[in-house]
């Protein structure tokens, strides 16, 4: 099982992640795509993500813009796998965005 972080280690990964917040007990970060079928094609590159790691985010899509939140429900907080997930987010933004 994942560890739960403590403030300072959330706030050191975040200066690595400087597009994602701390909210309530989470990390989140929206994303803006071209159109819908780019924002789509994100969420489908994340769902198989969090699929093969068994770490699901919440998803909230509004037509070009996606908004992922993500803690570790079983830790009680944000760990290492929440940023795992942001950083495959990140990257998976900019191959939608690139295509």
């Amino acid at each position: 099982m994942a560890e739960k972080f403590s403030e300072e280690q959330i706030q050191a990964e975040l200066i690595n992640s400087p597009e994602w917040s701390e909210i309530s007990g989470k990390i989140q970060r929206t994303f803006q795509f071209p159109d819908f079928k780019a924002a789509m094609a994100f969420v489908e590159g994340l769902a198989a993500y969090a699929e093969r790691s068994q770490h699901h985010p919440d998803i909230l899509i509004r037509y070009n813009k996606v908004t992922i939140s993500v803690n570790t429900h079983d830790a009680g907080g944000i760990t290492a796998k929440d940023f795992a997930l942001a950083q495959e987010a990140d990257k998976l933004s900019g191959t939608v965005a690139a295509a």
